[in-house]
């Protein structure tokens, strides 16, 4: 299933709206976005919008959780990672070297921060 799983996450992001849409969503973690903020800032009718989400929903990188009269929406980065991660499994048949400038750019594109021990 992961192999399904990989597609449909790749299909869903594989259009402008839905791609712009995504990291919308992630940019708001962890408190998440409301649709029709989502819609506003994206300039996307709301129903239009709403399809949209529903596909990211359906391939499993968003969540949604009501909040009074607000759908507020999250990324499921465990999703996102599985897909990813099907991707890299036994990275480029067994030479992982052949792997490494891939995995050199995307390291350093979000460090962890750091913490206050004191």
């Amino acid at each position: 299933m992961e192999k399904e799983n990989t597609i449909d996450a790749f299909a869903a992001l594989a259009q402008t709206t839905r791609m712009d849409a995504f990291k919308l969503i992630v940019m708001h973690e962890p408190d998440g976005i409301p649709a029709g903020e989502i819609s506003r800032i994206l300039n996307v009718p709301q129903n239009t919008m709403s399809t949209h989400l529903g596909i990211l929903s359906r391939a499993g990188l968003i969540s949604s959780e009501r909040q009074s009269r607000s759908i507020i929406y999250r990324a499921d980065f465990e999703s996102l990672r599985g897909a990813i991660n099907y991707l890299l499994k036994d990275c480029c048949a067994g030479h992982p070297d052949i792997c490494a400038p891939l995995l050199a750019d995307i390291v350093p594109c979000c460090p962890p921060k750091e913490t206050f021990n004191g």
